[in-house]
């Protein structure tokens, strides 16, 4: 049996495990959240190093982008803590984020009555979602960029894609430089939320990016609104259907009732790939999500 764990700085409340069959292949599928425990973090990857064949990273991502095709980043205390693993590979979901997330949209516009042509989207974080960014421009969506919001706690959205790489290029050379604890909600900080952002949402027909990010500013009233998200529990669907949510799309699968984050599903893939994560690129991660007969999950929440 192959064996991912994704070992993450966030709530331990998320915390998950499920045996799943893909390709013939049982997979034993894991995720620990340490509350915003650096140090135990790294503990549980020495801990689990070489037991496990596939860890994901979590509550954090190793790497930044400038731009779809941009300069790459290295978030520097994410290095740290990655360092102690010694034997088993590990990744972020970077890996088949752009192209999975892109795919996703496309399949939504293609085939479903979900129409995405002219609304807004309200996107929260981009600089390590830009495959999801370019997705529903493609689609046809007007979009907004939340970064400086969600990253910065800057209220000032952004319209352009262009400017946003522009802003980028310029602040994430900073950022990754950053403790983590100030570039993502990390812990019980994952548990809390204020709608003191709200207005963004409410002049949204749509709500993209990790939940996480989402979580953290949604109103309580999201009466029609469609959310495409990855990392979604079962409470956090029924939190979605009361407040109103139309759709639920997530692009990741859901494993025995919870869609793990795409660091974990990218795990998933290079398990079942017996590959290292560096002999794989992009078209290899689409030929296996093809061949797993991958579809995004697409819930009507609320009429």
């Amino acid at each position: 049996m192959k064996k991912v764990m994704g070992i993450s700085l966030g709530s331990s409340t998320r915390d998950h495990k499920a045996k799943v069959e893909i390709l013939g292949q049982e997979v034993e599928i894991e995720r620990k959240g340490t509350d915003g425990d650096v140090k135990k973090m790294m503990q549980l990857y020495q801990e689990f190093d070489g037991k496990v064949d596939v860890f994901a990273l979590g509550g954090t991502d190793l790497y930044l982008y400038s731009g779809p095709r941009g300069k790459r980043y290295t978030i520097r205390e994410s290095a740290r803590i990655v360092s102690v693993i010694k034997k088993t590979p590990i990744v972020d979901g970077t890996g088949i984020k752009y192209v999975l997330e892109k795919d996703v949209v496309r399949y939504v516009s293609q085939n479903t009555d979900i129409n995405l042509q002219g609304k807004k989207a309200l996107l929260l974080i981009t600089v390590d979602r830009f495959g999801l960014a370019e997705g529903l421009i493609e689609a046809g969506c007007k979009m907004v960029f939340g970064d400086l919001i969600s990253c910065l706690n800057i209220p000032i959205p952004i319209y352009n894609l262009s400017t946003l790489n522009k802003v980028a290029s310029v602040i994430i050379p900073i950022l990754v430089n950053l403790p983590i604890k100030y570039l993502y909600p990390t812990g019980k900080k994952q548990e809390t939320s204020n709608s003191k952002y709200g207005r963004f949402f409410d002049d949204a027909d749509i709500i993209a990016g990790d939940y996480i990010a989402i979580s953290q500013y949604m109103p309580q009233k999201m009466n029609g609104k469609i959310v495409i998200t990855n990392t979604v529990t079962s409470k956090n669907v029924q939190d979605l259907k009361d407040r109103g949510v139309q759709y639920l799309i997530t692009t990741t699968p859901q494993f025995q009732g919870r869609s793990f984050g795409t660091n974990v599903y990218q795990g998933t893939l290079v398990a079942i790939s017996g590959k290292k994560p560096e002999e794989l690129g992009e078209q290899d991660y689409l030929d296996l999500l093809k061949k797993t007969g991958f579809k995004p999950r697409i819930e009507k929440l609320n009429n």
